[in-house]
């Protein structure tokens, strides 16, 4: 209940969430069928870089704040986020792409964040704003409904990652999200400090019965120290068709803007588990 995301908004982890997340969402949009999106961690929506806490950390400064005159992998997401003004996150970033038959579910347990979330979103039709925690929410809200007019999903999972068993929460969060609903495509987003963590978690992902599964990862240090973000991910079950070179293209371009050529940066595209 203590982390607010302010504080990190357009960081680098931000960066390669996002501009995936925008082509994760163009992909789906490309057959005319409804899409349910759910985020299960949604924050305010937007935030003001140049507010207190943001301006505390700078985080941004090493994130969105290199990525002007974006090359062309990044050019869909940096135009998005310049289109919508304030850094948007997820939530904005997904109702700002939809179409008139997609519905959105923000679920947020801070209440002041909820709240901001909802006074944002609390006229729009296509958007509910659920103060709930995210894993139960796996349950409660999926399947979407009605059933026959929502057929496809992205669920965008982003913990604070503040608790210590916050991998296995996560790993448990796609077993039971993916068997509420497993034709979704699932997202789930995850720090890189040290190695051992995101490992264990590659293994719960391989063991899970889970098929379908592609990491994508950069790191702008070599990840040794445990108290630094050295890097991050995103675990994408079901990905759509293309993902893999797509995501090669985005991450080497947001290496040659973010990196800092520290020893040890780079990113990887991974097929965790085959079809």
């Amino acid at each position: 209940m203590n982390y607010r995301h302010a504080f990190h908004a357009g960081n680098f982890a931000d960066c390669l969430k996002h501009a995936l997340l925008v082509w994760l969402q163009a992909a789906l949009q490309r057959k005319p069928g409804a899409v349910f999106f759910l985020d299960t961690h949604a924050g305010i929506g937007q935030y003001d870089l140049e507010g207190s806490e943001a301006q505390r950390t700078g985080e941004y400064r090493m994130g969105i704040a290199r990525l002007a005159n974006p090359p062309l992998e990044l050019a869909d997401y940096v135009g998005l986020v310049d289109q919508l003004g304030l850094y948007p996150g997820s939530p904005a970033l997904i109702r700002a792409r939809m179409r008139p038959q997609d519905r959105l579910a923000c679920c947020e347990l801070h209440p002041e964040d909820a709240t901001v979330l909802r006074r944002r979103f609390g006229r729009d039709a296509q958007v509910a704003v659920h103060e709930r925690d995210a894993w139960e929410a796996l349950r409660a809200l999926l399947p979407p409904t009605p059933r026959d007019a929502l057929k496809r999903a992205l669920v965008l999972i982003d913990p604070p990652f503040e608790a210590p068993d916050e991998f296995a929460r996560l790993a448990e969060g796609l077993v039971r999200g993916h068997g509420r609903f497993p034709t979704g495509v699932f997202a789930a987003w995850y720090p890189i400090k040290h190695l051992a963590p995101p490992r264990g978690f590659h293994l719960a992902l391989r063991q899970s019965g889970l098929r379908d599964i592609i990491t994508a990862e950069l790191w702008l240090r070599e990840p040794l120290d445990a108290s630094r973000l050295n890097g991050c991910g995103l675990a994408v079950i079901n990905p759509p068709y293309g993902f893999e070179q797509a995501a090669e293209a985005i991450l080497a371009a947001l290496l040659l803007r973010l990196g800092t050529g520290e020893p040890g940066e780079g990113f990887r595209v991974t097929r965790l588990v085959d079809e």
